[in-house]
Formats: structure tokens, sequence, C-alpha cells
């Protein structure tokens, strides 16, 4: 099967940083080990040296990804490869993605990756994402999700919560996915995997480090989280590492969103707060991962899948999370919290009962075993076959 894989990168200047691309390095080759012929087409290469590789331009805003495709780049493409499918990890480029393949006289497969949803829900209500709303944009950007949706032969999201979402949204839309739709989550990286009953838990005489490795959006929930963190810090048992995973970004998009830098300063002058960067070097990150006792989950509202959260527990860090989305289907229910004193509480815990942290970083770890890049690589090519 020859899969070319059309990936678009957010983050060009710090690639540890953009989850689409981690996907992409880590299932590639696992996919080349299972048979496949991978070509990926992105701004940066991804995948090791047997996968094929086509340089792309980099879209500059979040908006271009999703509405500036060059359908001829495209037939280029389609016609130099020869795909037996074609992967579009941009849901909103499937319905240039199938005009190309129309002009290019191709009958690949065209199969859709949801990474990210444009939208959530609150119980029965659909909620626009507002950090694509930007002049009224969110619902264009959903309305070119669903023509996504409608052009792909099969679609592909995280969780069983994304599905679940992702068919609500198609049905308000009246796009039928009917038996198009599954769910494929994302690979761990297996050099962030680490045994907790081979390596005891890190316990330092100033307190429990807790992990906040997400990205600081405020629609990530960023300004919940400082709220959280001035409470943590203040109970004295847990100390906070907070990771900076942008660094400096373009201007194109602090323009667009200058949250991140202003979460990030707010959190540096608490007390007790450290605010680090991985420099985009994977050892350094597992590192920081390894220091800490505990992780914190994100209060991104429309969160359908967390890497970070994965990275954490297959650490054996226990993580603490907001009952929300995705969060509430795949944590563990004792440490999932309603309000900002349950957490404290949950945090205080972990950091002194070695018997409680023990059990839950047993837990975390084998929560995990099943993203391993071999096991996911089987079930993707099963969804496009």
């Amino acid at each position: 099967m020859r899969v070319l894989y059309l990936l678009n990168i957010s983050n060009p200047d710090r690639l540890s940083a953009d989850s689409g691309w981690i996907f992409a390095d880590l299932l590639a080759p696992a996919l080349i080990d299972a048979g496949a012929e991978v070509t990926v087409a992105a701004p940066a290469a991804a995948g090791d040296g047997r996968c094929g590789y086509r340089q792309t331009k980099v879209p500059g805003t979040k908006y271009r990804a999703r509405f500036s495709t060059d359908i001829d780049e495209l037939v280029a493409l389609i016609r130099a490869e020869r795909p037996d499918v074609v992967v579009a990890n941009q849901i909103e480029e499937a319905p240039a993605i199938r005009t190309a393949l129309l002009e290019a006289a191709s009958d690949a497969l065209l199969a859709g990756y949801c990474h990210y949803l444009p939208f959530s829900f609150t119980e029965d209500r659909l909620l626009l994402d507002s950090s694509l709303d930007d002049m009224g944009l969110g619902r264009p950007v959903l309305l070119a999700f669903a023509a996504g949706l409608a052009a792909c032969d099969r679609v592909m999201v995280h969780s069983p919560t994304a599905a679940s979402w992702v068919s609500a949204a198609a049905a308000q839309m009246t796009v039928k996915l009917d038996d198009r739709l599954r769910i494929v989550p994302a690979p761990r990286d297996e050099r962030l995997v680490r045994d907790p009953a081979v390596t005891p838990p890190v316990s330092g005489s100033e307190g429990a480090i807790g992990i906040y490795n997400h990205r600081l959006y405020a629609h990530y929930g960023t300004g919940r989280f400082v709220d959280l963190a001035r409470d943590l810090v203040a109970s004295g048992a847990v100390r906070l590492r907070v990771m900076d995973l942008f660094g400096q970004r373009r201007v194109e998009r602090t323009s667009l969103d200058g949250s991140p830098e202003r979460m990030r300063d707010q959190l540096a002058a608490l007390p007790h707060v450290q605010v680090v960067s991985d420099r985009g070097d994977r050892v350094r990150y597992r590192n920081l991962l390894a220091g800490a006792r505990l992780g914190i989950a994100p209060f991104r509202p429309g969160c359908p899948w967390s890497m970070s959260v994965i990275d954490c527990q297959g650490m054996g860090l226990p993580v603490i999370s907001p009952r929300l989305g995705w969060l509430a289907e795949h944590i563990d229910p004792e440490l999932c919290f309603g309000t900002s004193d349950e957490a404290v509480a949950l945090a205080e815990r972990l950091a002194t009962d070695d018997e409680f942290h023990a059990v839950h970083a047993k837990r975390a770890h084998a929560s995990t075993t099943e993203f391993a890049p071999d096991r996911i690589a089987a079930r993707y090519l099963e969804a496009v076959s």
C-alpha cells in the first residue's frame, strides 16, 4: 500500500510542539514496518530515512492552512506518487484533495484525520472554538470542516469522545458519515516510556513537582490553570514546573493570538512556579518529565485528545484532571476533580502518599500500552484498507 501523508505543520519553528508532526514522525516508521510505503508531504520531513519526503509551503496562519490549498501542487504530488491512500491531516483540505484526485485521474482512497476539532459540545449544544473565530471565521471553518467530512472515504478520530462529537456535528450539518468513521488514537512516544515498577517515584525535600506540559493558549483554559496554580503552590505540598513549548513565535502567529506569552508571564511571576523549555530536545523533555511526581491536565473544553497527557502517563506520572471531554473518558475517575479544592487535595495526596501514588503510577503507565506505535499502525492500516 502506497500512502501519501499530507501534513500541515502549524509550528515549523518548534517541531517538538507540533502534535501533528510528532504523530507523523512516530507513525510513519511504524507504517513502513507494517509493510506500507509512506511519503510525507509537509513543510518539514517526518519519520525515518525510509520515508519519502515532498516539501510543501508553510501556510503561515491557521486560517491559511484551511483556506489556501494549492490544487496544482496536489495534482502534481498525486501524479508523481501514485498513492493508494491519501491522508488529509487538515480535514478542511479534503474537498481540494478530492478535486486533485479527480484531475489526476486517481482512484486513491481519501482518508481524513480529525487532529483538531473546531468545536466542542456542552450537553447537546455545539460551541464554536474561540481560537478559530477571529472576525467571525468560526462558522466558515466549521462549514469547511463539514465539507471535509463529506469529501472523505474514511474519517479518523482520536477517541470515542471525538467520534461522538464529530458524529453529532456531522448530523447537525446534514453530513452522513454512515460507516466511514474510525477511531485511531495517536501513538505514544516510546522514548517517553518508563515503568514505575522499576523506577521509584521522585519526591524531593522541597516538595513534589507537578508538571504542566500543555500549550499555554487561553482557549486551552490556561487562565483556569493559573488560578489553580496559585492554590496548588499555596498548599506547600507541590511546586510547579510549567513547560514553555513554543519559545519565540513568529509575528504572524502572535498577532493572531498572544495569549501564550501573556499566560507564560503570569505563571512565571508566581512563587514556586518554574517556567522551563525543552528547547526542542526530546531527551531534555524526558528528563523534565522524569523529575516530576505528577502531571496536570489542561482545562480545554473541546479536548478530544492530549498527547502531553499520554507523555506523562507513559512515564508513570499520575495525571490529575478536570472532568472534561476525552480527559474524563481516559483518566482514572479517582484523579478527576470538579473544584480547585478537590484538585489541591488530589495533588497533596499524590505528593505525600507513596502507596496511593504507586497504584496510580502503575495505572497511568498501563493506560498507554495500547498506544504503542506498532499497534496504532495496525489500526491505521485497517482503517484505510
